[in-house]
């Protein structure tokens, strides 16, 4: 992440706000800068002022997909770019202003990821799928509604790089069984890796409504981004599954 003067950061936070175009600030994005105007009204939540990024996805339960059982969670990530070869997400259930914040994620490069331990590997998952699928979004933002086709390019030069970075994921908060507070303890997450798990053109169809976004023509638009290879460790929950043919596997 960049470090950059508080008066140049509020700045580009300004010029991003009533710029009638904002191209900037997807540069900004990628510079690690913080693009909102937030700072130059609240300044005490510094840690807040480096969400740079909104991914949405969807999420699995690990212990479930193990069984070979498959329930997803549409998940908003705001993250953030701590460094180079480490981001943090905040994970919500929506991006409305009374979205609940259900967990976190990590994401750290496949050279990092190669370095730790191999039962810590175990806990980690790949977004190989999520990006080649088109089921991993950073949806239009405001600055760039009625230029989506530049976006899209952002998006894929985005993708590139998301391809290859590992996830750690823990939701505190089973916000589709439990509607009124968190219950019991956090939950490891994942994601999908191959399409047998889950009918993904009907999981994702509210989302694509809802944001005008078409999986199927993102797949397409990322055919040539390259994946690095996934190792044995990642998604260690699929594997099992699939290894005793346990639930979606089963046949």
């Amino acid at each position: 992440m960049s470090v950059v003067p508080a008066g140049i950061s509020n700045a580009a936070a300004y010029l991003v706000k009533f710029s009638p175009t904002a191209w900037i600030k997807s540069w900004l994005l990628y510079l690690g800068i913080q693009t909102h105007v937030r700072a130059t009204i609240d300044p005490e939540l510094k840690p807040l002022h480096n969400v740079c990024e909104y991914l949405n996805a969807l999420h699995i339960y690990t212990d479930e997909a193990r069984q070979g059982i498959v329930r997803s969670v549409d998940s908003h990530h705001f993250c953030s770019h701590v460094r180079k070869d480490l981001r943090q997400c905040l994970i919500y259930d929506s991006c409305t202003p009374g979205a609940r914040l259900i967990g976190i994620e990590y994401m750290i490069p496949k050279s990092k990821y190669l370095q730790l331990p191999p039962e810590e590997q175990k806990l980690w998952h790949s977004h190989e799928f999520e990006v080649k699928s088109g089921m991993l979004v950073l949806p239009t933002p405001e600055s760039h509604r009625g230029h989506e086709d530049k976006w899209e390019k952002l998006e894929t030069e985005a993708m590139s790089e998301v391809v290859g970075l590992y996830g750690k994921i823990w939701h505190t908060w089973q916000v589709d069984r439990d509607a009124e507070i968190p219950m019991g303890w956090p939950r490891l997450m994942g994601s999908l890796t191959e399409y047998e798990q889950l009918d993904i053109d009907e999981a994702l169809k509210d989302r694509n409504a809802r944001f005008n976004v078409d999986h199927t023509k993102k797949r397409e638009v990322r055919r040539g981004i390259e994946t690095p290879g996934i190792p044995e460790n990642a998604d260690s929950w699929w594997k099992e599954a699939k290894e005793k043919k346990l639930g979606v596997y089963s046949t």
